[in-house]
């Protein structure tokens, strides 16, 4: 079962990123995202497959989301670079945790290479910023379902992909 206190934090995050709230932090030195520009052929490929199987499942059931976590009026090339790197792990944490806890077994069984990969990235990106957890905002209130937080994150995954190759290519992201 999906840990929905978790799922409320992340939402927190990732809300609070959208409104400027999180305090001004530089990467550390050990930080390095380069590989990210560009991620490997056969990530991207799972990644693309587990998507289609989503988007297949979901047209067999009958689920109503209304959804709009990763929507924005804005670029990610806007943000600062520290911030860049803030918001792909708020929006990976959110992935992870809805691929951890798939609603379906096929799901499951598909997501697993894209989970490793992702799960990979976002230890990648913890080595970039440290935040003390005193300082991430903790807001609630999301009152989505299970079902279509999964479905947010996994349709909108590539968009979370392009996140990262802009955090990773630092000031050159346009």
């Amino acid at each position: 079962m999906i840990r929905y206190g978790f799922a409320i934090i992340l939402m927190g995050t990732l809300g609070s990123l959208l409104v400027g709230a999180f305090p001004r932090v530089t990467p550390e030195k050990s930080c390095s995202l380069s590989k990210y520009q560009f991620p490997a052929p056969l990530e991207l490929k799972a990644v693309q497959r587990m998507k289609e199987q989503f988007e297949d499942i979901m047209l067999l059931t009958n689920r109503k989301c209304n959804t709009r976590l990763f929507h924005r009026k804005w670029s990610t090339a806007e943000l600062s670079v520290p911030d860049r790197i803030t918001l792909v792990e708020a929006e990976l944490d959110l992935t992870i945790t809805m691929l951890t806890n798939p609603t379906t077994q096929r799901l499951a069984e598909t997501s697993q290479q894209p989970l490793a990969f992702l799960t990979q990235v976002r230890e990648d990106l913890r080595d970039c910023v440290s935040v003390p957890p005193a300082l991430q905002p903790q807001l609630g209130g999301i009152g989505e379902t299970a079902g279509c937080l999964e479905a947010s994150a996994i349709l909108h995954i590539f968009q979370v992909l392009n996140d990262l190759r802009c955090a990773a290519q630092r000031e050159d992201c346009t």
